[in-house]
């Protein structure tokens, strides 16, 4: 009796394996992109200021985002990776652009004056390292801070 609960098992086993390999389960594939974003000197410090959001973002060929990493609080240079659980979609397999967006509203999509931007020198695909995205970008001015009167700081800068 021993022996026949052995073999059956064995047999279970056997078949359930067959046809979990047999049936297109295909095992997810692993969705990675990494590199870093750097920011133009003349933006570095508007885009480390307080709470700064610095958002990834993965595009495929239509301009549709397909996975956002958002980074609250950034340094710059910053090393990135976009994985499987930052998709919007269960899984993609083209080619991707990247961009970022880094600003103090929270927002994507939506421009406002002061946010920084930028994107990526060429097209990747899922797997790539040693991507570069560089914010060199701005909406409006930067605006003054530190605590000087704007309209007396224009008019003893001309002196």
């Amino acid at each position: 009796m021993k022996y026949f609960a052995t073999v059956f098992l064995l047999a279970t086993l056997g078949l359930g394996i067959y046809f979990y390999n047999h049936t297109g389960v295909v095992p997810a594939q692993k969705f990675v992109l990494a590199g870093h974003v750097q920011v133009v000197d003349r933006l570095v410090k508007n885009a480390e200021a307080n709470n700064v959001t610095c958002s990834i973002i993965a595009k495929n060929e239509a301009d549709v985002p397909i996975a956002i990493k958002r980074i609250i609080n950034p340094t710059f240079p910053l090393d990135f990776e976009v994985t499987k659980d930052d998709l919007l979609i269960d899984s993609y397999d083209g080619k991707i652009k990247m961009e970022v967006q880094i600003n103090s509203h929270g927002s994507l999509g939506v421009l406002k004056s002061g946010d920084i931007f930028g994107s990526g020198i060429q097209e990747y695909t899922s797997g790539s390292k040693d991507i570069l995205i560089v914010a060199d970008k701005m909406i409006g001015k930067p605006t003054l801070t530190g605590g000087r009167n704007q309209s007396n700081f224009f008019r003893t800068a001309a002196r």
